[in-house]
């Protein structure tokens, strides 16, 4: 029985310490070393399989090397877009093979709600919506700090959301609005899915009537929001409150980890002051002589997907691939066919490098958040459920 119990807790705190040491590696040499995550996941999967022997669950280990599977095809996914180091889709596919689902290690609760919060998915996939939203703050703050420090511009364009609360006013009454009518018809869903249907139920009813002629938009805006003032002021005075933050504060990230943090993470060097290991900001390509740069971001090319509905986008451009913008950084030979490049006239004599951000330390703050606090997605869903229901 202790065996039984004890190896989730196992392999909990080895995930711990492990995390602690990738972001010490992370932070101090730039790498999350192989020589952690390797040994972990095949620790991972033997552990899992030891337990569920114990507790003559073969089910639980198949279940775990699925979602250790999953969790490293999603990774090599967002590798391969560039979004990830190899050594952050490393250290989640270790996590995953020692932690697959939810480990019940404490229990406590704050203002009569249960803590943690679980989601209705396994455990890697908390972990990793926690791990990107702990790197938010980090990467506000740096961002801030670059920008304040040597481009000032861009401290205009990161807060623009804020100086156009007009639009933003404008669009919080729209959602509001459209929570309003979901709530009429909340009595005839499906009470199992009630907050999944009705959340998609808000966001189509808001597309709607965002794309309606304003003078109809502001007609039925304004009834709707006369009718929620009359049914109940204060829930809907606090609702657009709350939604207008939410949005403001989603368009300042919106622009953070798209136009913002492009610049200032990103300089151009002469090809002259080039060093090993610095990353390329984009791909270079050579197609009938010419040479090609894939300089679209990971944002970009989704929101291109999304509108065109061709996921081609998300693939590497056509022709010879000569330098990689994968975490893995320049090497002599890439250096060297740069500048070869700049002599025959193909390309200029600067390139663009992005900084490196650790992403290990996020990742460390989100398993803790994970262990101790639960999903933060699910947590913002239950918040917004309060609000409007």
């Amino acid at each position: 029985m202790f065996m039984i119990v004890s190896i989730p807790l196992i392999a909990t705190i080895i995930s711990i310490l492990a995390c602690f040491y990738g972001s010490y590696s992370d932070i101090k040499r730039g790498i999350i070393p192989n020589k952690l995550t390797f040994p972990l996941i095949g620790l991972g999967i033997l552990l899992n399989g030891i337990y569920a022997y114990t507790i003559g669950n073969i089910w639980y280990f198949i279940g775990a090397v699925i979602v250790t599977a999953v969790i490293f095809a999603l990774g090599y996914l967002f590798w391969k877009m560039g979004a990830w180091a190899g050594g952050d889709v490393k250290l989640f596919t270790a996590l995953a093979a020692l932690i697959p689902f939810y480990p019940v290690l404490v229990s406590f609760t704050v203002l009569g709600v249960q803590f943690p919060i679980y989601a209705s998915y396994p455990f890697p996939f908390t972990l990793i919506i926690n791990s990107i939203l702990s790197m938010l703050p980090f990467l506000l703050i740096y961002v801030l700090y670059v920008a304040f420090k040597n481009k000032r511009h861009l401290l205009s364009e990161l807060f623009f959301p804020v100086r156009d609360y007009r639009k933003n006013i404008v669009m919080s009454l729209v959602v509001t609005s459209a929570g309003t009518l979901t709530l009429l018809v909340i009595p005839y869903l499906p009470s199992q899915f009630i907050i999944i249907v009705s959340l998609i139920l808000v966001f189509i009813l808001s597309f709607v009537i965002s794309k309606l002629p304003d003078k109809i938009k502001a007609v039925l805006v304004a009834a709707v929001t006369l009718f929620a003032l009359f049914q109940n002021i204060q829930i809907t005075i606090t609702g657009i409150i709350i939604v207008f933050i939410i949005i403001t504060f989603v368009e300042i990230m919106r622009i953070l980890l798209t136009r913002v943090s492009s610049e200032a993470l990103q300089d151009d060097y002469k090809l002259d002051d080039l060093e090993e290991g610095m990353i390329p900001a984009y791909g270079l390509y050579e197609l009938d002589g010419k040479v090609i740069l894939d300089d679209k971001g990971f944002f970009q090319k989704l929101k291109e997907a999304v509108l065109t509905g061709n996921i081609s986008g998300f693939s590497m451009p056509k022709g010879k691939l000569l330098i990689s913008s994968l975490a893995k950084g320049l090497e002599k030979e890439d250096i060297a066919l740069l500048r070869k490049l700049k002599k025959e006239g193909k390309i200029g004599d600067s390139f663009r490098i992005k900084k490196g951000v650790p992403f290990a330390p996020s990742i460390l703050i989100g398993l803790l958040i994970s262990l101790f606090i639960g999903d933060l997605a699910f947590i913002f869903l239950r918040i917004l459920n309060g609000i409007f229901y």
